[in-house]
């Protein structure tokens, strides 16, 4: 085994030690007993290529649907070009707002989708780089929370993401019964998305959807005072001198 492959299994291990004891875990937020592991396809060196992000100039603002029918508001970076064996593809890359930093995604689907793996389509992740060069890992594919319980709400591919041929690696639909799973009918009130469309890379930092907290708002500002001495009016007399009277003028 590689080192690549190595570390490429350490982490799946890892992952799957978060999933069935964590209490962010998907599974045990969505109720869901049974877990046994997640499921990849074999580590395929044929799908770790060279890419080249071609920014768009400015990024747009799109909306992409989730699995409950809602939409996620994101900003479209550009696309991500790369070539498996003779054949080249692109795919649109997004931003998911500022709360994920320099973190954006790429929502897709391939001919595994529906039958091998997730429905919906897979994800992956990249961190930004000034010279917008990148190692295309399809082997770190990944599934939404969503793929694992309908109580997250991810943004799912747009046809744009639609890759023409079947990418057997990374992960695959995590139980027999799960691939076909398309979209949740319910939609939320508000109609967009709570939250960003794919975990970020550390598990830990997901969370169920929920409606928005109120953003609290500072108190107005206060003069500052001295610690343990209240503020004494000022006077325009001299401390501790009662006031003169006026001088009678000598006739």
């Amino acid at each position: 085994m590689s080192d690549y492959a190595a570390e490429l299994t350490k982490e799946r291990a890892m992952k799957d030690r978060f999933m069935s004891s964590h209490p962010e875990s998907p599974f045990l937020v969505g109720e869901i007993g049974g877990f046994a592991g997640l499921r990849y396809f074999p580590i395929d060196p044929k799908f770790r290529v060279e890419g080249v992000l071609e920014r768009a100039e400015p990024p747009s603002e799109v909306f992409l649907r989730t699995n409950r029918d809602g939409q996620l508001t994101c900003r479209n970076v550009g696309v991500m070009k790369f070539r498996i064996g003779d054949e080249e593809f692109g795919l649109q890359v997004y931003h998911a707002g500022e709360q994920v930093g320099p973190s954006v995604f790429i929502p897709f689907r391939d001919r595994t989708c529906g039958t091998e793996s997730y429905g919906p389509g897979r994800y992956l992740v990249f961190q930004l780089t000034e010279d917008d060069r990148y190692v295309v890992d399809f082997n770190m594919a990944f599934n939404p929370y969503c793929a694992y319980t309908d109580r997250y709400e991810c943004g799912l591919p747009t046809a744009d993401n639609d890759l023409p041929l079947a990418i057997r690696a990374g992960e695959m639909a995590w139980s027999a019964d799960r691939p076909s799973v398309a979209v949740a009918p319910p939609r939320n009130r508000s109609g967009r998305a709570a939250l960003p469309p794919a975990p970020p890379p550390n598990p830990r930092q997901a969370r169920p959807s929920r409606a928005p907290r109120t953003r609290s708002v500072p108190a107005a500002a206060t003069p500052r005072r001295t610690a343990g001495k209240p503020r004494r009016p000022r006077s325009t007399r001299s401390a501790g001198k009662p006031a003169r009277r006026p001088r009678s003028r000598a006739r």
